[in-house]
């Protein structure tokens, strides 16, 4: 197992939740989601405790769920509460999986591991999606690929010159040093790009022609999410690496959540404090936004397959993989010492 099992991941965007169940593989757990009648949501087993017909596949009556089989009926609780047979006692226990869950930062987190463990201080702190002054949006990507590539690609964001070459990438980003902090359990790889053309999201964000700063900080929270703050303001604001809230200015939002060894659900969206009561710009930019990440896509499932077909060969880090190997290492520290703990 590469993933740690006592942490909150992203189950669903909040939007994607209703009434209807929906299926979704949590760290190798059929998990089944809906919302009750007050807006709540339920994650639960997706697995009948009768015969393990997915529960997804089922009948909703009320807040229950009765399998599609055998007609069993699940309480919002997990717990049968109707039997097949007329009369038939229902069995003491017989009950499916529930999962602590909670709704944060748009986002359905829940919790996997041990339900006595989940505490929701534990959640990642996602603040600029849900501080005053900003707006936030995004989408989901199903990969084909280990979580840990999607850590890595966002944590070494030199694959912009030429991943993205005709959105965000340009060559002023492969000439900037970066400097790599590890604090605890959380890495940072910063970089400052001063007095360069701005690409063009940047500069029409901007509204103004001319050179700029540029930056780029890329923050790993584990278990496996990537907070990148970026955006740029205009050389005569004078901002710097640590201070710059004098153009415009986004955090990129990444949560990887694994759904096996080699596939992975990819939420990802924009919070940003520029423009942020235009709808319409927030759906334009959310669009685009999935073309990028389209692109990573199509690198990221591409590197698993090579992966597949050359087990005799391992990945290499150089100095700009600093924050991907940073970040791996807490991974594996954290799943080890969980694994000694039993």
């Amino acid at each position: 197992m590469t993933w740690i099992t006592n942490r909150w991941y992203v189950a669903a965007w909040d939007s994607e939740v209703d009434r209807t169940p929906i299926a979704r593989t949590i760290c190798g757990e059929p998990v089944m989601l809906f919302r009750k009648l007050d807006r709540s949501v339920v994650a639960m087993r997706d697995a009948c405790p009768h015969r393990l017909l997915p529960l997804s596949m089922g009948f909703k009556e009320g807040d229950s769920v009765r399998c599609r089989y055998h007609g069993l009926l699940i309480g919002s609780d997990g717990c049968a509460t109707q039997m097949p047979i007329k009369h038939e006692q229902v069995p003491k226990g017989l009950c499916a999986t529930l999962y602590p869950v909670i709704e944060k930062h748009r986002f359905v987190w829940i919790w996997i591991g041990e339900a006595a463990k989940a505490d929701p201080a534990l959640i990642p702190d996602f603040w600029p999606c849900s501080a005053p002054g900003w707006t936030f949006d995004g989408g989901y990507n199903h990969i084909a690929c280990d979580y840990r590539l999607v850590i890595d690609n966002l944590m070494d964001l030199s694959h912009e010159t030429w991943v993205h070459q005709g959105s965000i990438g340009q060559h002023e980003i492969l000439e900037a040093p970066i400097e790599t902090v590890v604090d605890g359990d959380e890495v940072r790889v910063r970089r400052w790009m001063p007095g360069i053309e701005p690409p063009p999201f940047w500069r029409d964000a901007l509204r103004s022609a001319g050179p700029v700063d540029r930056w780029q900080v890329c923050h790993f929270i584990e278990p496996s999410s990537v907070l990148i703050d970026v955006g740029v303001s205009p050389v005569e604001a004078g901002d710097t690496i640590d201070d710059h809230d004098s153009g415009v200015r986004g955090f990129v939002v990444d949560a990887m959540t694994p759904e096996s060894a080699t596939t992975t659900h990819y939420f990802w969206g924009m919070a940003r404090n520029f423009d942020i009561d235009d709808a319409g710009f927030t759906a334009r930019f959310k669009a685009q936004q999935g073309q990028v990440f389209d692109e990573d896509v199509e690198v990221l499932e591409a590197q698993q397959r090579s992966i597949d077909a050359n087990p005799d060969m391992k990945l290499r880090g150089y100095s700009i993989d600093q924050g991907s190997v940073r970040a791996r290492q807490i991974i594996k520290r954290l799943v080890e010492a969980e694994r000694a703990i039993g």
